[in-house]
């Protein structure tokens, strides 16, 4: 094994209770909508691309606005985090540093561009990570964005560490063994590896 990819949400960290504020800021000043959000809607969409939660969220609301909608939910979601970031699971920064001394770690996420950046800023872990990529910037699938880090930095044998049902599948796209982050947001059955708890992969790769 020469490097490990991430996912981000559910996996590295929670974001659910910087988020929902956010978003659900925005949602208010919407006069198209009237709903709030909460934590479950937040946690049943994990791992999916912003499209697809938009739709999930606002399936009543007209292909146009609901665009618009997502679009100022995504931008209140970036400047929320970076000023408050979120919550990482426990002894992550320690873990990345060890596990960086031995691989080349990345992130691959479903998420919108400038959302792994704004969370580079707030927590200071970019140093450990050489790469990451996701569809708001490429436009690709999940297992494709893996396939395109394991390419453009000539990558042999990586694993992909994720917390959903999603990860399973894109890793499995990819080729490569899937590591099943069980304290996550996803009911996955179908994995190489498990971990309890974000410092269980020390007890897989720190030796």
């Amino acid at each position: 094994m020469d490097s490990i990819i991430f996912d981000l949400d559910g996996t590295i960290w929670d974001p659910i209770d910087t988020v929902i504020d956010s978003w659900n800021r925005t949602i208010k000043e919407n006069p198209h909508i009237n709903k709030e959000l909460t934590r479950e809607d937040f946690e049943n969409s994990m791992g999916l691309q912003m499209d697809e939660i938009s739709r999930r969220f606002f399936p009543d609301v007209e292909d146009d606005v609901r665009k618009q909608l997502i679009d100022a939910c995504g931008k209140s979601e970036l400047h929320t985090i970076a000023e408050q970031g979120g919550a990482l699971y426990e002894n992550v920064p320690d873990v990345l540093k060890v596990l960086a001394n031995k691989y080349k770690l990345y992130i691959v996420s479903n998420c919108q561009d400038g959302y792994i950046e704004v969370f580079y800023q707030y927590h200071k872990l970019h140093e450990h990570f050489l790469d990451y990529e996701n569809p708001g910037r490429t436009g690709l699938s999940k297992g494709e964005n893996i396939k395109l880090i394991m390419e453009r930095n000539h990558l042999k044998d990586p694993v992909y560490v994720g917390d959903t049902e999603g990860d399973m599948k894109a890793a499995k796209f990819a080729g490569i063994p899937f590591v099943y982050a069980k304290y996550g947001f996803g009911q996955v059955n179908e994995y190489d590896e498990v971990i309890e708890r974000f410092d269980d992969l020390l007890e897989l790769y720190g030796e």
